[in-house]
């Protein structure tokens, strides 16, 4: 039974990370609709989806009784911030051809939940750990001296996921009901971008050629259901194991990136990636000793 329960893990988590990874390759199917406007549709759909899957699994208690609670909802309102300022920077990423620099900030991430359990959670580093974030510090100076600014898109992915996680960890709420809540704040802001592209003659909601509305109606489900996956993941897998898979996700972008989409990798680049993967390996070994420990 444990063996079946690992193999299940490890398949909800390859669909998880899979899907995320085969991301920029979905999305650049929709270049021609601007980034905001794939946001709002993205969060409109996935709202109604999950509204479904809430009514399937009969959670809605779920939902009101987060609704009750005034501290949870404001922290989830503050998640949905950080999620949708995600969402749009990658979407503008793959839309401006920088998936390059999107894989960059998801391999960064883990670095930057360590920086946050230090910072926020009053954590401790082991040496490694140290080391490896001071690996990835080296990388981002390294972007600034190649590239002459800040690699943002990188810094923005990384922090806004990083602490979109650090945020739902702490959070007592079911992934279903989070993410429809979040889903449902964001929608406002999406109504009024609507609002505003209608009075310069732009139709946000319609008007979309079929096959490009069903790619739009898919990007609602597409957002919900890897992270449905992951959470199932993360209950059946142990913590080294999850951290380990997570790194298909910008492995994939990566290679999307160069081996498909034709982005330039620069040497200077390149370094940057090896000082990260280099962090990553020192972490992940870390992580994995702190894990087994004495027994």
């Amino acid at each position: 039974m444990k063996a079946g329960t690992q193999l299940a893990g490890i398949a909800c988590g390859l669909v998880a990370y899979g899907m995320w990874g085969f991301f920029p390759l979905f999305f650049h199917q929709l270049s021609q609709v601007p980034p905001m406007d794939i946001l709002s549709h993205r969060a409109f759909w996935a709202c109604v989806f999950v509204s479904g899957l809430l009514t399937l699994r009969r959670q809605w208690s779920s939902v009101a009784a987060v609704v009750r609670n005034g501290t949870h909802l404001l922290l989830l309102a503050g998640a949905a911030l950080l999620i949708g300022v995600n969402w749009l920077v990658f979407l503008w990423a793959v839309d401006t051809q920088q998936v390059v620099a999107s894989s960059l900030g998801y391999f960064l991430t883990p670095l930057v939940n360590v920086v946050l359990g230090l910072v926020v959670l009053g954590e401790r580093l082991d040496r490694l750990e140290w080391l490896a974030v001071s690996l990835a510090v080296a990388a981002i100076a390294n972007e600034i001296l190649a590239f002459g600014s800040l690699p943002w898109v990188s810094l923005v992915l990384a922090a806004t996921f990083g602490t979109y996680g650090l945020i739902r960890k702490r959070l007592p709420v079911d992934v279903a009901p989070g993410l429809w809540l979040e889903t449902l704040a964001m929608l406002p802001l999406c109504v009024l971008y609507a609002a505003w592209q209608a009075e310069r003659g732009h139709s946000v909601w319609v008007g979309h050629a079929p096959p490009t509305m069903a790619l739009l109606i898919g990007s609602g489900v597409l957002t919900a259901l890897p992270l449905l996956a992951f959470a199932a993941a993360a209950r059946r897998l142990d913590l080294a194991t999850v951290g380990m898979l997570m790194y298909i996700n910008p492995t994939l972008q990566f290679v999307t990136a160069v081996g498909l989409f034709g982005e330039p990798m620069q040497a200077s680049r390149l370094l940057s990636f090896g000082l990260i993967w280099l962090g990553l390996l020192i972490f992940s070994w870390s992580a994995w000793r702190k894990y087994r420990g004495p027994r």
